[in-house]
């Protein structure tokens, strides 16, 4: 199954940087433009100047902003601002970050993995990909001949045995430690010695790998590795570019944490709205609570948690209230699907909001961004209803891990939107230089 392989990375030199946490950066698809100010006034050696380069009014096919963090990735291996390890390895990655009020402790390893073809069912998606994102990663593969970021991917641990070789491993000293920055911290530390490698690659010999985060940057490297083949008058399969920087962990750790994109619709057209509860009620048996009731969220998340029966939850039907939909007949909500997807697919609660409510019910698209904006905070959700900023918040249940898997190994996609890994990993902690 999945190949995974040390490599000697490239990291920041704390001694000429200062504490790496003011170095790295959040991965390219999520930089605001508040945040890209922010992070280029943190420190000259951010990494957001390789990771995405500001875009220029001069940019020309010699100049632009691939070149320029090509430029400025030479410069700083040069200068030693960043620094090649000696020997390979597999790094262990602890990511330590705040959620609803606990610190959380998100362990996984930093590897080198064999690039392969979807059809082989060896690295499994779950989401479809875009020509834009794409397009600019393989731009800068070709700039930098390097993984500036990781894709993220779960693997299955159920006899704990990865679990319990990483803990034995696991001796307290560091390669990095950054101080708190924005809620999170992290310590990086190697695994190096031959027979501790082989021994950790060999768990994975037969396990398939499940892409979380990062399916554009896969797609981009699987593309990168067949046009530098084609270049390459000496091919052979360990070459680097037939790899690819993979940040791995365990799917049924607790401290993975997923959260679900809730749906906020607005412009709804009267038609659309009139009689909303009786046109839902075809579909779904409907209970009311008040936002006022004491704790009104434990109980909402005890009802709607663990049952076969899925329960969606929406705010806006009734004013200060919460509605609880519970799906009356599966076997009639399955018959609105697309008939080329999956069972899988078809009984998933996002799944059940975009074909019955969003496209049934409202007669909206799906992938109507005029109608429907997104946020994975439940908070912001509500308030937005309550407030009148949108007519309907659809509050969507959280995912697990199982979920990915279940519709990777199926070979189905689930709907956009669906999920959202939180933390997401940093750029710049590790660089995987193909070379």
């Amino acid at each position: 199954m999945a190949e995974i392989r040390p490599f000697r990375g490239v990291h920041y030199n704390k001694e000429k940087t200062g504490d790496i946490s003011s170095v790295i950066c959040p991965p390219y698809d999520i930089i605001s433009q508040e945040m890209d100010n922010n992070l280029h006034n943190r420190n000259a050696y951010n990494f957001i100047r390789i990771e995405y380069n500001r875009l220029q009014s001069d940019d020309s096919d010699i100049n632009n902003r691939y070149t320029r963090s090509a430029a400025l990735f030479r410069q700083w291996l040069e200068q030693k601002v960043m620094v090649t390890d000696d020997e390979p390895a597999i790094y262990v990655h602890d990511q330590f970050f705040m959620h609803e009020g606990e610190e959380y402790k998100r362990r996984s390893l930093i590897a080198r993995v064999k690039l392969e073809e979807w059809d082989k069912n060896i690295i499994r998606p779950h989401e479809n990909t875009f020509k834009g994102p794409k397009k600019d990663r393989i731009n800068l593969l070709w700039a930098l001949n390097a993984n500036t970021s990781s894709v993220m991917a779960l693997y299955e641990d159920k006899d704990f045995k990865i679990k319990s070789f990483l803990k034995r491993m696991d001796s307290g000293k560091f390669l990095i430690a950054t101080e708190e920055s924005d809620g999170e911290r992290h310590n990086v530390w190697t695994i190096t010695e031959p027979q501790a490698i082989k021994e950790l690659c060999g768990y994975f010999n037969y396990k398939p790998l499940y892409i979380a985060d990062g399916h554009h940057r896969y797609e981009s490297a699987l593309f990168y590795k067949k046009e530098r083949s084609a270049c390459d008058k000496d091919v052979y399969p360990d070459a680097p570019y037939n790899y690819v920087m993979m940040t791995i962990m365990d799917m049924d750790d607790p401290n993975l944490i997923i959260f679900p994109t809730h749906r906020l619709l607005h412009g709804l057209k009267p038609d659309a709205t009139s009689n909303l509860e009786e046109k839902l009620q075809s579909y779904f048996d409907i209970e009311h609570f008040s936002l006022e009731a004491p704790d009104i969220w434990k109980k909402i998340e005890d009802i709607t948690a663990g049952q076969e029966n899925i329960k969606l939850t929406v705010i806006g039907l009734v004013r200060g209230a919460v509605s609880i939909l519970s799906v009356k007949d599966m076997d009639a909500v399955v018959a609105m699907m697309p008939a080329e997807r999956s069972d899988v697919y078809k009984k998933m609660d996002v799944s059940i909001v975009d074909h019955v409510i969003l496209e049934k019910v409202l007669g909206i698209r799906s992938d109507d961004e005029k109608r429907i904006a997104y946020t994975h905070e439940r908070q912001e959700a509500v308030n937005r209803a309550l407030n009148g900023d949108c007519q309907l918040a659809i509050i969507m249940n959280m995912v697990k891990g199982k979920t990915i898997k279940d519709i990777a190994d199926v070979k189905d996609r689930m709907p956009r939107k669906s999920t959202y890994f939180y933390p997401k990993l940093p750029s710049g902690l590790i660089v995987n230089h193909l070379v």
